[in-house]
């Protein structure tokens, strides 16, 4: 988990061109604020991946639960951080405006920390049922948990509605499962 660092990041780039195709001013407080955290940690980190990713080794048995915090808001790279943020923008515009700000941040820093800790105990079972203690060490950094629980709750609020899920219509309260799914073969880890 390192990142490249001297290089263009044609995925800030691209990110901050939607964000100003949307406008600022279309973009709800807490959304924005949270596009801006994750923005602001991707150009300046709290400490360098290995040191907020989220593992049962670090957050479980070392206790540095503090991991649960910033995991969710690092990035591995330009384009972890733009399609997460991209999901975010639209999901945060459909539900916070739905929800209220005060409630949909409330969701927000919720889905951060319990993401982790259902990380790490989907990771703990591998490490039993699979007998491969492997699983202790594996590191996860990224929004892309807190997203996939938005897009449920989306589903829940907007029912009867397709998405398209690499070409297949699919009912939405079943595409978020198809998408985890594909998300995982086509780019696991």
């Amino acid at each position: 988990m390192h990142r490249r660092q001297g290089r263009v990041n044609a995925g800030l780039l691209l990110l901050l061109y939607q964000i100003s195709q949307v406008g600022l001013q279309n973009i709800p407080s807490v959304t924005l604020g949270v596009l801006a955290l994750n923005i602001f940690l991707f150009l300046n980190p709290v400490s360098p991946l290995h040191e907020v990713c989220i593992s049962v080794h670090e957050g479980f048995y070392r206790k540095n639960w503090q991991r649960l915090l910033l995991s969710p808001v690092h990035h591995a790279d330009d384009w972890h951080l733009y399609y997460n943020m991209i999901s975010m923008l639209w999901k945060g515009i459909m539900l916070e405006k739905k929800l209220k700000s005060v409630w949909f941040a409330y969701i927000i820093a919720v889905f951060s920390v319990l993401t982790g800790v259902v990380y790490m105990m989907l990771e703990f079972m591998l490490v039993k049922i699979l007998d491969d203690p492997m699983y202790e060490k594996n590191c996860a950094v990224g929004f892309s948990g807190v997203l996939f629980a938005l897009k449920v709750l989306n589903n829940h609020y907007n029912p009867g509605r397709v998405s398209s899920v690499l070409g297949f219509q699919i009912p939405s309260k079943y595409a978020c499962w198809v998408e985890l799914v594909a998300i995982h073969l086509i780019s696991p880890g």
